[in-house]
Parts: structure tokens; C-alpha cells; sequence
């Protein structure tokens, strides 16, 4: 006599990657036979294994569902004759693994009848869950109830329930219990007992099943066993618990698709069929219709970040020729040329040249990074030097951002090719120095320098920039702080920012350079550099010695006034210094603070309102902040100018007082200080501003007095 197992041995479901099995056991009970009247409107019955009393042609159909939804393709039993006598007991392997099961996995067996030699009907179906109600997979046989003539339901509420009760008879529902609880281990093992009750057990349920009016099929689920412990299976899903929000009827299906980033062979023929050199010929005469034309209209009015599709550029690219011939449309054919194929990248470049020069503000998206191609950056360069430099000056902040798409290993060749020229006329310059004089060959070295940058036909962005700006000094201010802000060490988190950085200081070095070994005028705009950066460092200084002070507002003050007075108290006398162009404004000359006018806002960073002495007696009041990046501000002030003059070249004018922003530093820069009154302090005073306009600025005739 062995004793109950006191211990549950199972295994989590998620670890079984095996197949589910299911063996499919013998069919017992008595399907009744078709009447005559049937047998008259189908004849087809007549030839079914169901008319036959004695053997009946039976296929089963094995499935699992999930919620009322299949999980799998159904699978199917071989084909074989069935009679009282015949067991079937064949394995089934169901297309998932236990793994792949969900809790609530149903299994749905239909049985089907040959009606005919292409028909078939349901002789009955019936539903049973993989998992008990404890959440454990079944093991061993179980009778299942056949619900006749109708398909396994296999819903949530299935309506063929296998396991259904027996109609108040409970001693086999009773027996089939104990059957499991002895299975399982929990009942002590009695040979000599054991093979009475079982069999006594089986003739009970045969009997049953002979006074029956249903059919039972038999199934029998495996057994996990190792080392010859039985083994439940019990469900388990890793991170099941935790909960996700999601959309019961999404906008966007996510459809896997393992060829979505492969080539095209197709496409990709096609392309270079229509865009061969063959084709080239005939395309020149094309000429468009009225409805074509109106189409390549639409396309070239699209904004520039607007997606051409595949059948536009084709468009585009088959009547270029005809296109050549508008300006505004060179944009939009250089989107459609495929530049990493050798051919059409010539075809497009000799474009180029023939068609309409574009203008100098639509040339600008030639150099964002969608173009890479040097011949497409070149042009958009020589299309820049039409402009003025009133005109490169309002768009010359967005041409600083774009040296980080130009070819940094162009811009460190330019640069070596600038260091050879400028060692090879100094070594001319000391052998002419025991001939002719020395102003002489610096003359030559200088003219031979200006010569070198305005001659250079291969210019990139970075020489154009340096060109332009050493002859105009308001052009050199503002770049060399665009250049200088880019240049300060910062928290590098890429690979690619440690690339930029550099190529920022190698342009930084070719233009400081440049200025050094040009003309007089041009190195004395160097000095003037020079002389701004030593006057932003004293005053980071005398913010820092400000802020360290540890009183109130008003003490601070005292302090800095005490500071700006105390001549002595820097490496320049920030009172009374040489006169120097503003970085803010580099029109406006400017030759000290005053002292007693400087203070310091309510605010967290405390920013100093410094007023500036100019050479023309009269003063100039900026705003220096420290602790903050005033980058962004620099851009968006930048764009709102650039606006307001392209909105002033179409007669309309907004009455806009855009203030000037300067970066000196990621840290550090200046504002513009104009004379304002707020919105709140408005209508404190008069109330609304209705009466705040009507008392500045009457007038009898305009409605409301204004």
C-alpha cells in the first residue's frame, strides 16, 4: 500500500515550448439513423456512413480557441471507417505550444460524416477548456458529451459544453472525481481494491452511456512525468499581472512585414528604365497638356517639407526640361533625383547648369541636409553671393547651423591648403626681405591673400562665410559670435557633437587666421574682436563677484555701481575704456558704463541693466544676462526680423519692435533694453487700453477716437 503524495510537483506552462497533444479516443453511443423523408430531399444520405447501422466514415476536427476568436488552423484526424467495436486512439499534434496558451484556450472537436464525394455534415461537436477552473492543464481521459448535428462552439458561453451535468444522476460525476483524486495521488493505492472499484467504475459508466440518448467521445490529455514524478502543468504568463492601456479599435494596425526595408526589384527597375540616359533624347521636345501642366503647377506651389510621392517625381523628373525654365521648380527636381546612382547624378548636375538661376532665398534649402551632393551645395553657394549683405546678414545665423551638413573633410582640407599658401609667402616674404621692402612684400602677401578667397571657384559654406565676412565688419561681428557660442566645451553625450565642435574650431581657426595675415582693415577688425571678448570676460566677472555678495537686492546694487566706478577694479576700467563697435550692435560705437545707472531686476539670475556711453554723447541701455542661454531667443527674435521685413516687401507692416538678442556665450549674452509698459500696469492706470491708446494717441476722425 503506498501512501498519498503530499507534495504538488508542476511546471509553469510558459516553459513547456512543446507541442499540445490530444488523443482522440473511441465514440461511444447511438446516433439515430436518417428517415426516409430526409433520405427523399437529400438522396446524397443515402450513400453517408450514418445510414449504415453498423459503421459510419467519421473525420474529427480539432481546434482552439481564445475569447471566442481561433487561436490556430484547425487539425484534422485521418480518415477511417468507425463501428461499436473499432477504437480509434490516434494523437493529434495541435499547432501551439503550451507556452503560446492563454487562460482561457478552449478545445473545440466537430465530428464529421462523408456526405457524397465532396459534402460533408457535422454528426456533433463539443467544447472542453485546456485549463481547470484552478487554472492547471488536464490530464488523463475524459468522456466528453457529443452534442448531435451541431459544430463545437467554441464562444466563452460555449453552447456544446462537453463536460456537461447528467441529469440528476450524480454517482458517475461522483465516480469520475474519486477516478481523479486516485489518479492524481491523493488516495491511497490498493491493488486487489483498486482493479475491482475501476472496473466496477467502467461498467457503471457503460451502462450509463447505453441508456443514454448522447454520444461520448473519449479524449485523453498527456501526462508530464520525469524520473517518474508526475508532473501538473500550471498556467503561467511572466509579467501577466501588470496592466496596458490600449485601444480597442486602433486607427494604425501594426501589420508585421519582414520585406518592408528589403529593395524592390520592380521599382527599382522601373526607375532606372524611365530615368536612362535613352530617354533623355525624347524628353527634351516633351510638352505637357493642360491637365499635366496644371498637376506640375500643384507640385511646384508644395512647401519645401512637403513629401513628393513616387508618381510626382517621376513627373517632375519626365518634363524637367520643359521646368527649366521656372525658377521656383529647381527645388523640387533635385528632390527627385536618386543621387547614389552614378548616371542620373550627372544627368542632374548638367540640369543644373542650364536651368533658370533660382532665387538667393530659395537657394537656402539647397544646403539643409536633405542635399548632399557638393554640386548641389556649390550652386546654392554661387547663388548666395548675388546677395547683399544686408540680405546674407538676416539669414546668416541659419547659414552658421548649416556648416554641421557640410563635408567636414573638405573643410580640414581647406584648411591645410590655407596653412601651405600662407607658410609658402612667408618664406617668399624673408628672401625679399634683403630686396625689396618689407611694406612692398606685405602688400603682395596681402593682395595675394584677398586674391586667394574671392578666386576660389571650389568654395564651400565655411569659405563663403569667411569671404563675405572679412569684407563687411557688421558681417564679422555677428559671425564670429554665431562661431564662438558653437565653440565653448559642452556636455558631449554623441560621437557626432565631438565632430561638429571640431569642425566649428577649424572654421573659427581658418577664420581668426584669415583676418590675421589680411589687410590692415582686416586686422584691425581682429583686434576689434579681441577688445569685445576681453570686455564680456570683465563683465562675467563682475556679474560672478555680484552674485557672491550674500545680502539683499538693494546692497547688490550699491555693490555693483561701487564696482563700475572703481577703475582699478578690473584689467579694464569698465567706465571709461577705448571705443569699441557693440557686439549687439556693432553700428553703435561705444566707450564705457555708467556707473549709476546700473541695476539689477527682480529675478532669479539677477541680470544687470547696464546703460553705454557712445561716441556720439548719446547712450545705449542693454540687458547682460548670466546663467542662461539666450541661443534660443537669439533664433526666435531672428526669425520674427527676417519675417517682418519679408512682410514689409509686401506693403504690410505690422508695427514690430523686434529687440536685438546676442549669445556671447552658452551662459551668457545681451538684450536689447527697450522702454516698454506692461499690459498689467496699463490697466491699472487707465483701465483698459482703449483709454491707454486714446490718451497717447488721439485722433477725432478714427473710430473709438484712435
Amino acid at each position: 500500500m503506498k501512501t498519498p503524495d503530499d507534495y504538488l510537483h508542476c511546471v509553469y506552462s510558459s516553459c513547456m515550448d512543446v507541442n499540445v497533444q490530444i488523443k482522440i479516443g473511441p465514440l461511444k453511443g447511438v446516433h439515430p439513423v436518417p428517415e426516409y423523408d430526409q433520405i427523399l430531399a437529400d438522396p446524397m444520405i443515402k450513400f453517408s456512413g450514418l445510414h449504415e447501422n453498423s459503421s459510419a466514415d467519421l473525420m474529427v476536427e480539432c481546434q482552439i480557441f481564445s475569447g471566442g476568436r481561433p487561436l490556430a488552423l484547425p487539425v484534422y484526424t485521418s480518415h477511417r471507417a468507425h463501428n461499436s467495436s473499432t477504437t480509434r486512439n490516434e494523437w493529434i499534434n495541435l499547432p501551439l505550444n503550451f507556452s503560446d496558451l492563454p487562460r482561457d484556450a478552449m478545445l473545440a472537436i466537430t465530428l464529421y460524416d462523408c456526405v457524397g464525394a465532396t459534402a460533408r455534415k457535422p454528426v456533433g461537436g463539443t467544447t472542453i477548456s485546456l485549463f481547470s477552473k484552478h487554472g492547471v492543464f488536464r490530464q488523463g481521459m475524459i468522456d466528453l458529451r457529443v452534442w448531435p448535428d451541431s459544430v463545437a462552439d467554441g464562444s466563452t458561453q460555449s453552447s456544446t459544453p462537453g463536460k456537461a451535468c447528467h441529469d440528476g444522476k450524480k454517482q458517475i460525476t461522483k465516480l469520475g472525481k474519486l477516478a481523479k483524486k486516485h489518479r492524481e495521488g491523493h488516495l491511497p493505492e490498493v491493488d486487489w481494491l483498486d482493479r475491482l472499484a475501476f472496473c466496477k467504475i467502467e461498467q457503471i459508466k457503460e451502462a450509463e452511456k447505453r441508456s443514454s440518448d448522447y454520444l461520448y467521445l473519449m479524449v485523453e490529455f498527456p501526462e508530464v512525468t520525469k524520473d517518474g514524478i508526475k508532473y501538473s502543468v500550471v498556467f503561467y504568463e511572466q509579467d501577466g499581472d501588470e496592466l496596458y492601456q490600449f485601444r480597442d479599435h486602433p486607427d494604425i494596425v501594426l501589420v508585421p512585414d519582414s520585406e518592408v526595408l528589403q529593395e524592390n526589384l520592380v521599382e527599382n527597375k522601373h526607375h532606372n528604365l524611365t530615368r536612362s540616359l535613352h530617354r533623355g533624347v525624347s524628353d527634351k521636345d516633351l510638352k505637357p497638356n493642360s491637365l499635366i501642366r496644371d498637376k506640375l503647377n500643384k507640385i511646384v506651389a508644395y512647401p519645401p517639407t512637403k513629401q513628393l510621392t513616387t508618381e510626382e517625381q517621376d513627373m517632375i523628373w519626365k518634363y524637367r526640361f520643359y521646368l527649366s525654365a521656372q525658377k521656383q521648380a529647381l527645388a523640387k527636381f533635385l528632390h527627385c533625383v536618386n543621387w547614389e546612382l552614378a548616371v542620373e547624378a550627372r544627368q542632374a548636375v548638367d540640369m543644373l547648369q542650364q536651368w533658370a538661376p533660382m532665387e538667393v532665398e530659395d537657394s537656402l534649402q539647397l544646403l539643409s541636409p536633405v542635399f548632399t551632393h557638393p554640386a548641389v551645395r556649390r550652386y546654392a553657394i554661387t547663388r548666395l553671393q548675388q546677395a547683399s549683405d544686408d540680405d546674407l546678414l538676416l539669414y546668416l545665423l541659419q547659414l552658421v547651423q548649416a556648416l554641421k551638413y557640410e563635408d567636414f573633410y573638405e573643410i580640414n582640407e581647406a584648411y591645410k591648403r590655407m596653412q601651405l599658401k600662407e607658410s609658402y609667402i612667408s618664406d617668399n616674404d624673408q628672401k625679399e626681405i634683403l630686396g625689396p621692402s618689407t611694406s612692398r612684400s606685405n602688400e603682395s602677401k596681402n593682395s595675394k591673400s584677398d586674391l586667394d578667397i574671392e578666386k576660389d571657384e571650389d568654395q564651400n559654406l565655411a569659405t563663403f562665410l569667411i569671404q563675405r565676412a572679412c569684407h563687411n565688419s557688421t558681417l564679422a561681428n555677428y559671425f564670429y559670435w554665431y562661431l564662438i557660442t558653437e565653440c565653448e566645451d559642452q556636455e558631449i553625450t554623441v560621437e557626432l557633437d565631438t565632430k561638429v565642435r571640431e569642425m566649428y574650431l577649424t572654421v573659427m581657426r581658418m577664420f581668426q587666421e584669415t583676418l590675421q595675415n589680411g589687410c590692415a582693415e582686416w586686422q584691425k577688425q581682429q583686434q576689434v574682436l579681441q577688445c569685445q571678448v576681453a570686455l564680456i570676460d570683465e563683465l562675467v566677472k563682475l556679474v560672478k563677484s555680484v552674485q557672491r555678495e550674500n545680502c539683499n537686492r538693494k546692497k547688490k546694487i550699491e555693490q555693483l555701481q561701487m564696482l563700475l566706478a572703481n577703475s582699478e577694479a578690473f584689467k579694464i576700467n569698465l567706465a571709461d575704456f577705448d571705443p569699441i563697435p557693440f557686439p549687439l550692435d556693432p553700428r553703435i560705437c561705444i566707450r564705457g558704463i555708467v556707473p549709476h545707472n546700473a541695476i539689477l531686476f527682480k529675478s532669479a539670475l539677477m541680470p544687470l541693466r547696464l546703460t553705454f556711453k557712445t561716441t556720439e554723447g548719446s547712450e545705449y541701455v542693454a540687458i547682460f544676462k548670466h546663467g542662461d542661454d539666450l541661443r534660443q531667443d537669439q533664433f526666435v527674435l531672428q526669425i520674427i526680423t527676417l519675417m517682418d521685413k519679408l512682410l514689409r516687401l509686401e506693403n504690410l507692416d505690422l508695427k514690430l519692435t523686434p529687440y536685438r538678442v546676442l549669445a556671447t556665450g552658452t551662459k551668457h549674452g545681451f538684450v536689447q533694453y527697450i522702454d516698454s509698459q506692461t499690459v498689467a500696469d496699463v490697466l491699472n492706470s487707465e483701465g483698459t487700453i482703449q483709454n491707454f491708446l486714446r490718451k497717447r494717441h488721439p485722433s477725432e476722425t478714427s473710430p473709438f477716437g484712435i
